[in-house]
C-alpha cells in the first residue's frame, strides 16, 4: 500500500526506492552477495543479477525523468515540515501557507495537536487526482507458480523476464476481473486476449498459462453448520451455507502438494473480506485482485485522515475499483443467514505511530463466535474486558505472537520526516503479543480455544515476509510458553501452520 498510495508512494520512491537503486548501480556486487546471504534475509538490498545492472540503471533514469511530479511532492513534504520546524512556535499558522511549495497547494492544511506539535496534514481525496498519482506506474505480471522464493518485495524491482506476460495496465482494468473469473466461469484465449488488449506475442504466452479443465475443489462449499479453515499466515475463511467471510487474504497459488489451500479451495462467492491491518502481509495485492471478481465487499479499518503515516486503506482499494466498507470500532456490518461482523479495537504493533486504520474482528456466524485478533497486543489487556462485556464471550481467538518485530524504520523510514537514531527505532518494533500478554488477552476474553497464527512461517511468503525462526527463537519460545499456560489452564491451543479445518 506505501508504495501505491500517492503521498506515501511519492516518500517511499524519493527516500528509499531511488536511493536503494542508486546504491545498486553503484556497487551491484555488493547487493548480490547481501542478498545471498540467509543472515540478511528481508534487507533493503536489490536481488537482481550483475549483468542487468544496464537495466536497473535504465529503470532508475526513467523514475527520475518521468515520475517528476512524485519525487517533487515528496522534496515538498520535507520543505514544509522543515518550514513548520522553524516557524510553527504555537503562533498562527496563516502567514505559512503562502510559503509552502506550490506541490502542495491546495492538498495539505497545517494544524497543530493539543501538545502544540505542528504538522502537514494530507487531504488524501485530492492526491489521487494530482500528479502525485500516477495509473501509469502500474502494471501486471502473470507467471506460472513455480514454488521458488521471489526477491523480497521491499527491495527488488520486477523487471521483465521470460516466463513472464507483461501487462501495462491500472491495477483497476475490467480485464483482470475478466482473467479472475475464468477460474469458475470459464473463458476462451480468444475472450481474455481481448479483455486483457493483448497483441499476438502475449496471447501465445498466456495460452501457456490457461488450463482447460477447472482445478476447483469439490468441497469449496459447505451445506450446513459452519466451517473455518486456515489458509496460512493470516488469512482465514469462515463459511456457513448463507455467507463467506475471508480475513487478510494472502493465498497460495501452486496446488500442485496438497499442504496447503490455495485459491481452488475458496468460495465462489465472498459476502466480506476483512482487512485487518495495511502491512504488507494483510493487504497482498496479489491476491486481492484475483479476488475482486467474486467479492461483494472488502471492509477496512477507517483511518485518523491525513496523517502521513497513516494512509487510507478505503481510499487506496476504492482507487481500484473494489467495493468497500470502512469500519470504526464497534461498526456492525450484517451476513446473511443472521450472521454478523463487528469491528473491534487494535492495540499496538505499528511501532508506537499515531495509526487508526486498523482493526480486530469478532465474527459471529453459524453460532460460533471467532475473535480474528492479528497482531493486535496484549499491552493492556483491559480492552479485550471492554470486547467481552461489548459483544459477549468468544469461541475461539485467533491471536499473532510475532513478539520481536522489525524496527521502526524497516517499514516506515521513507515516511519519517525527522530522522530517529537506531536506538529509537529498535526500541519501538513491530511487535505482537508474547506469552503473557496472549494469556492476559484469553483471560479477558474468557475464550476457550486459542490459535497462534500470523507468523509468516508457510513457505509461499517469503518475498512478503523474509522472516526466519529456529527453534531457539524467541518467538517460538514465546509461543511454547503460552501453548503450556494454556494446557494448564485447561484452554484448547494450537500453533498453526500451512493448514488447519474446523466444523460444527
Amino acid at each position: 500500500m506505501h508504495i501505491v498510495a500517492p503521498a506515501q508512494a511519492s516518500m517511499n520512491l524519493a527516500n528509499v526506492q531511488v536511493p536503494l537503486l542508486e546504491s545498486y548501480v553503484h556497487s551491484p556486487q555488493v547487493h548480490i552477495a547481501a542478498s545471498n546471504n540467509p543472515a540478511l534475509r528481508g534487507g533493503y538490498f536489490v536481488n537482481v543479477e550483475e549483468e542487468r545492472a544496464a537495466e536497473v540503471a535504465e529503470l532508475l533514469d526513467t523514475i527520475k525523468r518521468d515520475r517528476a511530479d512524485m519525487l517533487a511532492f515528496a522534496a515538498a513534504i520535507a520543505e514544509a515540515d522543515d518550514l513548520l520546524r522553524q516557524n510553527a512556535t504555537g503562533f498562527d499558522l496563516t502567514p505559512l501557507y503562502p510559503k509552502l511549495p506550490p506541490a502542495l497547494n491546495g492538498l495539505v492544511e497545517l494544524a497543530y495537536d493539543t501538545s502544540n506539535q505542528a504538522s502537514v496534514h494530507v487531504i488524501e481525496p485530492l492526491l489521487y487526482h494530482s500528479k502525485a498519482f500516477d495509473r501509469r506506474r502500474q502494471s501486471v505480471q502473470l507467471s506460472l507458480d513455480d514454488g521458488v522464493e521471489r526477491p523480497f518485495i521491499l527491495s527488488t524491482p520486477r523487471l521483465p523476464s521470460p516466463g513472464v506476460l507483461d501487462l501495462p495496465i491500472p491495477f483497476d482494468h475490467p480485464g483482470l476481473d475478466v482473467l479472475m473469473r475464468a477460474r469458475t466461469g470459464g473463458s476462451t484465449v480468444a475472450e481474455l486476449r481481448e479483455a486483457l488488449e493483448l497483441d499476438d506475442a502475449g496471447a501465445v504466452f498466456l495460452d501457456r498459462l490457461v488450463d482447460p479443465a477447472p482445478s476447483l475443489a469439490p468441497d469449496r462449499h459447505i451445506e450446513g453448520g459452519g466451517r473455518i479453515r486456515y489458509f496460512g499466515h493470516a488469512c482465514l475463511v469462515l463459511q456457513s451455507p448463507e455467507a463467506a467471510v475471508v480475513v487478510d487474504p494472502f493465498i497460495s497459488t501452486d496446488n500442485r502438494h496438497g499442504d496447503r489451500y490455495t485459491l481452488d479451495d475458496l468460495p465462489d462467492h465472498i459476502d466480506l473480506v476483512l482487512i485487518t491491518h495495511g502491512h504488507q502481509d494483510h493487504i497482498v495485492l496479489e491476491t486481492l485482485l484475483q479476488l475482486r471478481s467474486r467479492t461483494d465487499a472488502i471492509v477496512v479499518p477507517r483511518s485518523s485522515r491525513g496523517n502521513l503515516c497513516d494512509p487510507s486503506i478505503g481510499l487506496y482499494l476504492k482507487s481500484m475499483g473494489f467495493t468497500v466498507i470502512e469500519a470504526d470500532d464497534f461498526d456492525e456490518i450484517p451476513l446473511p443467514g443472521g450472521n454478523r461482523v463487528v469491528a473491534t479495537p487494535f492495540l499496538g504493533e505499528h511501532s508506537d505511530l499515531d495509526i487508526r486504520a486498523k482493526s480486530t474482528y469478532v465474527v459471529q456466524l453459524a453460532g460460533l463466535s471467532a475473535f480474528i485478533g492479528a497482531d493486535s497486543s496484549g499491552i493492556d489487556p483491559v480492552l479485550y474486558r471492554y470486547i467481552r462485556s461489548h459483544l459477549g464471550g468468544i469461541d475461539k481467538a485467533f491471536l499473532g505472537m510475532e513478539c520481536d518485530g522489525a524496527p521502526l524504520t524497516w517499514l516506515y523510514q521513507g515516511l519519517l520526516t525527522r530522522p530517529v537514531t537506531k536506538k529509537m527505532s529498535d526500541s519501538r518494533k513491530l511487535s505482537g503479543s508474547n506469552a503473557e500478554q496472549a494469556g492476559a488477552i484469553m483471560k479477558e476474553l474468557g475464550a476457550g480455544e486459542a490459535y497462534i497464527y500470523a507468523m509468516g512461517e508457510e513457505s509461499w511468503q517469503g518475498h512478503v515476509m523474509a522472516t526466519t525462526y529456529t527453534p531457539d527463537t524467541y518467538q517460538i519460545q514465546q509461543i511454547e510458553e503460552f501453548l503450556t499456560w494454556c494446557k494448564a489452564e485447561d484452554i484448547t491451543a494450537e500453533h498453526l501452520f500451512n493448514k488447519r479445518e474446523w466444523r460444527w
